[in-house]
């Protein structure tokens, strides 16, 4: 708890301090365009990024499977969050004297080229979960294939039903006991 509040006075203290340098360092006009700034920020993301992302987010519940839905989601905020930084240099291309070379750059290429990156190491993912998952249910009919009806001796993690002469897999630690 002592931990806990030495840290939000220090977040106090700072905040203090960041709200002091922007009032006596920064002329009134730009603290104006910064306040519109800010508004601009969160109606857009409040008004435009918040619902697209939930009907996005509907959208694949509704129509993806389970097993890819993960991946999905993953892919689309990478690649989100990518776009987002990538956004104002692409706007900004070109504005700037070619001594300042950051903004001689083909941004939009850029972004296309790492969101295939993105899109193919998600593939690849999901190519490698779904192999897995194929791998691990031929092996568990192996195992149940291997099954001798006859023996006396039932595997490990099946139990007799000594009532109905047939046997329950446990699932879990305790599933099947009396």
């Amino acid at each position: 708890m002592r931990l806990r509040l030495t840290l939000a006075g220090a977040g106090i203290l700072l905040l203090l301090f960041g709200v002091f340098r922007l009032v006596t360092q920064i002329p009134f006009g730009s603290l104006l365009i910064l306040a519109l700034w800010l508004a601009g920020a969160i109606l857009i993301h409040d008004g435009i990024l918040s619902p697209l992302v939930l009907a996005i987010g509907w959208g694949i519940r509704r129509l993806v499977p389970p097993r890819a839905r993960l991946f999905l989601q993953g892919a689309l905020v990478a690649a989100g969050l990518v776009t987002v930084v990538a956004i104002p240099m692409i706007y900004r291309q070109g504005s700037q004297p070619a001594s300042k070379a950051l903004l001689q750059q083909n941004f939009g290429g850029n972004l296309t080229l790492l969101v295939g990156i993105i899109a193919g190491a998600t593939l690849l993912a999901y190519a490698v979960r779904v192999a897995r998952d194929q791998a691990a249910a031929r092996a568990l009919a192996e195992t149940e294939t291997e099954d001798e009806p006859d023996s006396p001796m039932p595997r490990a993690g099946v139990e007799p039903d000594l009532a109905h002469g047939q046997t329950q897999r446990r699932t879990r630690m305790g599933d099947g006991d009396p």
